[in-house]
């Protein structure tokens, strides 16, 4: 067995009633017992090889885990955490915790239950929230209190300038609001469409003029591109305009360089939409987490909820549509949106 700080041999993982693997001081797999195979898919082939290839770990942010990272103390504990496992294909929630021992570290896993991913996600949503409201309030605080204490000091021009700011801010905390209330709708089921005949084409022109006009859109080149004769969709005009609001400002976000792009093209049956950019793209690996909850398939620093796609997803699905997102013909990225049409009236 696991002794207090070594281990007794390799067989005593194999008695522990979790997933067991062993990881020397260099990250290599030393050993992973029969319930590491069933859970994580893990046999004698892995032992050997970095546990970093072997296992592929992520939060529920979409970034990688790796456990070995710093060479901590024999005895400290890795502190239990939900994680996602890449296991044939797809990816499974898992509860994992560690300790190092003299002979490495001694991961166990166990299968995360609906309680565990849910405490994983309320954490997630907490810490979420409190950052993306924390920022703007503070800024809004700190302009008010100036302003109330030394107002007379103050141009005409500055104060403009800090209440814009305020309005902003504002602006950013709505928003966060609005995203929270749609992800409860569609975790709910009870998202409410108000179907009509929409263009599609139109809302994609407008969506765009929208973004030039934008700080993030200011100075980039926006293009649509629109076949002839297409037909209209059967649709909620203002949540298909979210959805494409989402998509258009996930890319300048993203790809800070280069065009962004919205082609709109479709058959009798379908219009099909393509917002694609010149950005560092995604990796295939990271390709279906970009539509999870708080999910970030890109490096980067630019902040948000991650729930942009989430809820875009969300709302195309509630249309009966699907969304996609695969790699762009020279760089970047290509969302896809199908949506299921209807005759012109």
């Amino acid at each position: 067995m696991i002794g207090e700080h070594s281990l007794d041999g390799p067989s005593a993982l194999d008695l522990l009633p979790e997933a067991a693997v062993l990881v020397d001081d260099s990250g290599v797999v030393r050993h992973c017992n029969d319930r590491a195979a069933t859970l994580l898919g893990l046999s004698e082939a892995d032992i050997g090889r970095p546990f970093a290839e072997v296992c592929l770990l992520h939060d529920a942010s979409g970034l990688r885990w790796l456990p070995t990272e710093q060479r901590p103390r024999v005895g400290d504990r890795v502190p239990e955490r939900v994680l996602y496992a890449e296991v044939r294909g797809g990816w499974r929630p898992v509860s994992v915790a560690g300790r190092w021992s003299d002979g490495g570290l001694v991961l166990t896993f166990r299968s995360a239950g609906r309680r565990d991913r849910l405490d994983a996600v309320r954490g997630d949503v907490v810490a979420t929230v409190s950052h993306e409201i924390r920022s703007p309030l503070t800024s809004v605080k700190g302009f008010t209190r100036t302003m109330l204490a030394k107002w007379e000091r103050f141009s005409d021009e500055q104060k403009r300038a800090m209440l814009e700011t305020i309005d902003a801010d504002a602006d950013r905390v709505t928003r966060l609001l609005g995203e929270l209330l749609d992800v409860s709708r569609i975790d709910a089921g009870r998202v409410q469409l108000h179907r009509r005949p929409v263009d599609v084409a139109a809302v994609a022109g407008e969506v765009v003029d929208k973004a030039r006009h934008r700080d993030v859109g200011r100075d980039r080149q926006l293009d649509v591109v629109i076949e002839d004769g297409l037909p209209q969709v059967h649709a909620d005009r203002d949540k298909l305009e979210q959805v494409l609001t989402n998509l258009v400002e996930n890319a300048l976000t993203h790809a800070p360089a280069g065009a962004v792009r919205v082609d709109v093209g479709g058959n009798a049956e379908s219009v099909h939409l393509v917002v694609s950019d010149e950005g560092p793209g995604i990796d295939a690996d990271q390709q279906a987490m970009v539509f999870q909850k708080f999910g970030r398939g890109r490096e980067s620093r630019s902040g948000g909820t991650g729930l942009g796609l989430y809820i875009t997803r969300g709302l195309v699905e509630a249309h009966g549509g699907t969304v996609w997102v695969d790699a762009g013909e020279r760089a970047g990225a290509r969302f896809h949106v199908t949506l299921p049409a209807t005759d012109r009236e």
